[in-house]
């Protein structure tokens, strides 16, 4: 259980060699992360874009689905104290995505809720599985975030209706609107992400850290600013006490938030 890095054999690329990490998430049974999961996440991709060697991330999940969100039983367990610090986890975990030093790609299956939304609308591509589903549930957990990341994700107006729905989009939806790369069935996924990673990772690798520094410097959105921005309205929430008040209506069960 929790975050590891790993690197497909030589040859899975082109070229001969891989040239890829892949960060593999893996907190039963629903991929809700802990804090200290956030970070450690943030940690392993930042470690895999320093790598020299490295020209492609994979982020991945195993089990059911790719991200469930924050682990809301630690919220409701330890209060202010972990909402704190699953604030500034998820904050650290999207920034480490998002400035990686070479691209990121995502790798989706199952379900992918609130934080992981703040994920994959963070890397710089997407491969889904047909039963991949994206959605921020988040006012029905009694928190906000992560419409940075949606609008990424879908056209401005379907963004808002999701967000007030609490409603998900499939993978062929996303497809459709152009953020998804690919639709594959769930055995395929892994193989998808490597091949378009393995194509990424044929380029030269400097020219490759030039290209995403590049391409971020254009970016009409600051990603990080826009979520602090948007996590300010999440703490207002909790001092106010509607929060707690959502939060007790929700099931018994480890969910994402």
């Amino acid at each position: 259980m929790g975050v590891s890095t790993s690197s497909p054999e030589k040859g899975t690329g082109q070229a001969g060699q891989s040239g890829i990490a892949v960060v593999t998430v893996d907190f039963p049974p629903v991929n809700a992360l802990p804090v200290d999961g956030w970070f450690a996440l943030a940690d392993a991709v930042r470690a895999a874009g320093r790598d020299p060697e490295i020209r492609c991330v994979v982020l991945a999940a195993e089990g059911r689905g790719f991200n469930a969100g924050v682990d809301i039983k630690e919220l409701q367990r330890d209060g202010a104290g972990a909402l704190i610090g699953v604030n500034h986890g998820c904050a650290d975990a999207f920034a480490a995505v998002y400035d990686c030093e070479v691209p990121v790609v995502a790798a989706v299956q199952g379900f992918c809720l609130g934080g992981g939304i703040g994920l994959v609308g963070n890397a710089d591509a997407i491969v889904a599985s047909e039963d991949a589903t994206f959605g921020l549930p988040e006012l029905d957990r009694g928190a906000l975030g992560a419409a940075t990341h949606l609008a990424r994700l879908v056209p401005q107006h379907l963004m808002r209706a999701l967000y007030y729905t609490s409603r998900t989009a499939t993978a062929a939806e996303l497809h459709a609107h152009g953020s998804v790369w690919r639709v594959v069935p769930r055995a395929e996924l892994r193989a998808a992400a490597l091949e378009l990673a393995g194509e990424i990772a044929a380029k030269d690798g400097q020219l490759l850290r030039l290209a995403k520094a590049a391409i971020n410097g254009i970016d009409p959105v600051d990603v990080r600013h826009s979520y602090r921005f948007e996590q300010g309205f999440t703490f207002e929430a909790n001092v106010s006490g509607v929060a707690d008040r959502v939060r007790g209506t929700f099931g018994s069960g480890k969910e994402g938030a």
